[in-house]
């Protein structure tokens, strides 16, 4: 059946979320629906997140980009994987990379056999078994067959946003360059019914998505959702954040070095690095951790740095009524694992999927995508929870804290479930699988056991597989220009 009528989806503000929500809407659904963007070029982004996780590849397949394109227009590089410096303890380091280490059996991850090596004097270090973590550390990259090699992007964030912005309006979007001065919700069942604009302007819709920041002005200020707070179980509330003048190569990873109240980034792109570094002020003033971000910076400051406070959580709500949250109007996770933009994405795309006929808005869609957010952000949650909680650090009041606190009953489980047997279950859709047990090991927490199966390789059989894993990466590697000579190569 034809649709007889054209939904109107108004977007309120831009930044990283709102522009990806226009390109999406736009270029997958075409001529289906009509779509305004409003946003004042006198506020600014928040503008960090500018590191990102493979699904990001995948979106963009699904919008039709060109890569060269993207990574020409953004000065993206390529990233396969964070460096975690000091989290396990001030000397140790160790890369999450975006790989499969090692090639599991039905019935037991690698990880045991890399166990049972240990104890023969077999094994090398967890991370000489996965591609991805020895291409990052060699500074080599490629494009491989059959998506040999998992990868995603670092990129400049405001870049990206005009990049997007530019796709949406080929596409027939109207943006309005206006400040939103008043939510209008309907008497009778208190959807929004419009935006009055400080241009005079009243912008009606059947769909609104509140892409305003941390202030949340559609979804909290006019509809009261609510907001479940997490700081209790990841503490650090502030940020600063300055860009400085490439030095160096850039790599083909990011950088998390803990510090004394927190952790600091590099994100590398071609034309210049972005820095920051994540911190609790219970622990930590704004001046001091400023005065020490410019003091382990490299090359030149570009820009003053920026303050940014936050509350790490979610909106009881990210779909309330006619109104969806992206971004950081839905909640906020530090960018510890550059998941921001990933969870743009997969509201977008759940959004798509439950596109509402006729712009008619159905409860039980509403009620099936609040519960898929709620799963995808909890189990982000817990994966960086684990990061702090799981280390051997006691040297400052911060890292003691994290140790001692509680951490949610999902998580406690999997920490006991993995120390105990050395078994790891991906649940449902979740994000993460290999990646945790590359960090659970990177973090010091060693499995007390291996799967039995396992004994039924002889010493010999077992040491063939080990050595001919690395083998195999060894050769692949070898094989791959420097990340920078490809970078020049593909993206001109």
């Amino acid at each position: 059946m034809q649709q007889s009528h054209i939904p109107h989806i108004v977007i309120a503000g831009g930044g990283t979320a709102g522009w990806m929500a226009a390109a999406a809407l736009t270029r997958v659904l075409g001529k289906q629906v009509k779509v305004t963007l409003v946003e004042s070029s006198q506020i600014g982004t928040v503008g960090v997140g500018e590191a990102t996780i493979p699904t990001l590849v995948f979106f963009h397949k699904l919008l039709k980009v060109s890569e060269q394109e993207f990574m020409a227009a953004t000065h993206a590089t390529f990233k396969l994987g964070i460096n975690f410096e000091h989290w396990k303890n001030t000397d140790h380091s160790y890369l999450h990379a975006f790989g499969v280490t090692g090639k599991d059996c039905w019935a037991a991850g690698f990880q045991h056999f890399w166990l049972r090596g240990l104890a023969e004097g077999l094994s090398t270090d967890f991370g000489d078994y996965c591609l991805e973590r020895q291409a990052a550390a060699a500074g080599r990259f490629a494009h491989l067959p059959n998506n040999g090699l998992n990868y995603a992007y670092h990129i400049d964030a405001a870049r990206y946003a005009q990049f997007l912005r530019e796709l949406a309006e080929r596409e027939g979007l109207t943006r309005i360059d206006a400040k939103i001065q008043q939510v209008n919700l309907r008497d009778h069942d208190g959807h929004i019914s419009s935006l009055t604009l400080d241009n005079g302007q009243t912008v009606e819709g059947d769909f609104f998505i509140d892409c305003t920041g941390f202030q949340g002005l559609l979804i909290e200020q006019a509809m009261h959702t609510g907001y479940e707070d997490w700081s209790h179980w990841l503490p650090c509330d502030s940020a600063v954040a300055v860009q400085t003048e490439a030095s160096g190569a850039p790599l083909p990873y990011t950088r998390c070095i803990a510090h004394e109240a927190g952790w600091q980034w590099r994100i590398p792109l071609q034309h210049r690095v972005g820095n920051g570094m994540v911190f609790c002020s219970h622990y930590a003033s704004d001046s001091q951790i400023k005065e020490k971000l410019l003091n382990n910076i490299e090359g030149a400051p570009l820009n003053e740095p920026k303050i940014i406070h936050f509350r790490t959580g979610r909106r009881r709500k990210q779909w309330n009524r006619n109104c969806l949250a992206l971004g950081l109007a839905s909640g906020f996770l530090e960018p510890l694992e550059s998941t921001s933009i990933h969870l743009i994405q997969q509201g977008i795309v759940r959004f798509l999927r439950m596109f509402p006929t006729n712009g008619e808005v159905i409860e039980q869609d509403i009620a099936e995508f609040n519960r898929q957010a709620d799963f995808d952000i909890e189990h982000i949650r817990d994966f960086i929870i684990l990061h702090y909680h799981v280390t051997e650090r006691n040297d400052t009041a911060f890292w003691r804290h994290c140790a001692q606190m509680d951490v949610p009953e999902s998580l406690r489980h999997r920490i006991d479930l993995f120390r105990r047997t050395g078994r790891v279950f991906r649940e449902g859709n979740e994000l993460f699988d290999d990646s945790w047990q590359q960090v659970m090991i990177g973090q010091g927490l060693m499995p007390q056991r291996y799967h039995p199966l396992v004994d039924t390789m002889s010493k010999a059989e077992l040491e063939t597989l080990l050595t001919q894993t690395k083998q195999h990466i060894k050769r692949t590697v070898d094989k791959l220009p420097a990340h920078q000579q490809y970078l020049k190569q593909y993206c001109g």
